[in-house]
């Protein structure tokens, strides 16, 4: 019996926030009423991590978010907001605040897009979107700005 309902509890979560099909007996309507919530939560969180990213994007944002963010189980907030950021900008649609914020955590931590980020240790360069950053001893300082 709680086999059976740990599979029904793993495929409503997988509907809520990872595009899983509505499990039966639930309502579509409410799931997915459900799940834009859950999703605008997230914006939220992945903002407070990323916020020159969400400024940049303006209003556009929650639903630049939402459409990234659609069927993909979260990595944490600022794991989500890097991979957005990423994925921006090799579309070319990175805005630049979003380019500098980038390139400071490029020049800060060593994030492979699979496993936690981690502090870097030694001098580093962050370059995207013409926005340069370099980490000394533990600060960052944008260098050069993003085009804008």
């Amino acid at each position: 019996m709680s086999g059976d309902l740990a599979e029904r509890q793993a495929a409503l979560v997988a509907a809520l926030v990872a595009g899983g099909p509505v499990p039966a007996g639930f309502d579509p309507a409410a799931l997915a009423a459900a799940g834009a919530a859950l999703l605008r939560k997230r914006a939220g969180e992945v903002a407070r991590h990323w916020p020159l990213l969400a400024a940049g994007l303006g209003p556009q944002w929650s639903a630049t978010f939402a459409a990234w963010a659609a069927g993909r189980p979260t990595g944490g907030s600022l794991r989500d907001g890097w991979d957005l950021a990423r994925d921006l900008r090799d579309r070319g649609t990175l805005p630049p605040l979003g380019a500098e914020e980038l390139a400071g955590r490029e020049a800060s931590h060593r994030y492979d897009g699979h496993t936690p980020p981690r502090p870097r240790r030694l001098p580093a360069l962050g370059r995207t979107g013409g926005a340069v950053a370099v980490q000394v001893a533990g600060r960052v300082r944008l260098l050069r700005p993003a085009r804008h």
